[in-house]
C-alpha cells in the first residue's frame, strides 16, 4: 500500500453521482488491504461532502506542478 493515513490526495476520475470532478483533493482516512482507500473529500468551510471508499488507482498523490483551485460543488451532474 502505497499510501498513508491523512495523506492528501488527488481525484484521478469524476464521480458524478457525489459531485466529484477529476482532479479534486481528498484526505486518505482508513487503509483496506490489499489496495482500498477511505477518502474523504471536503468543502473549503471544513464540512465533509463526500466519503467514498476507492481503489489505490483511482486517486494519485500531489506534485509539485500541481495547482490548488476552488470551485461550486455541483450535485446536478
Amino acid at each position: 500500500m502505497k499510501y498513508e493515513a491523512l495523506q492528501i490526495v488527488v481525484l484521478n476520475r469524476d464521480i458524478p453521482e457525489l459531485g466529484l470532478r477529476e482532479g479534486d483533493l481528498g484526505t486518505v482516512v482508513q487503509l483496506y488491504e490489499p489496495s482500498g482507500l477511505e477518502v474523504e473529500f471536503v468543502c473549503a468551510s471544513g464540512r465533509t461532502e463526500a466519503l467514498v471508499t476507492l481503489q489505490e488507482d483511482d486517486v494519485r498523490e500531489i506534485g509539485d506542478r500541481d495547482l490548488m483551485a476552488v470551485r461550486k460543488l455541483d450535485r446536478s451532474a
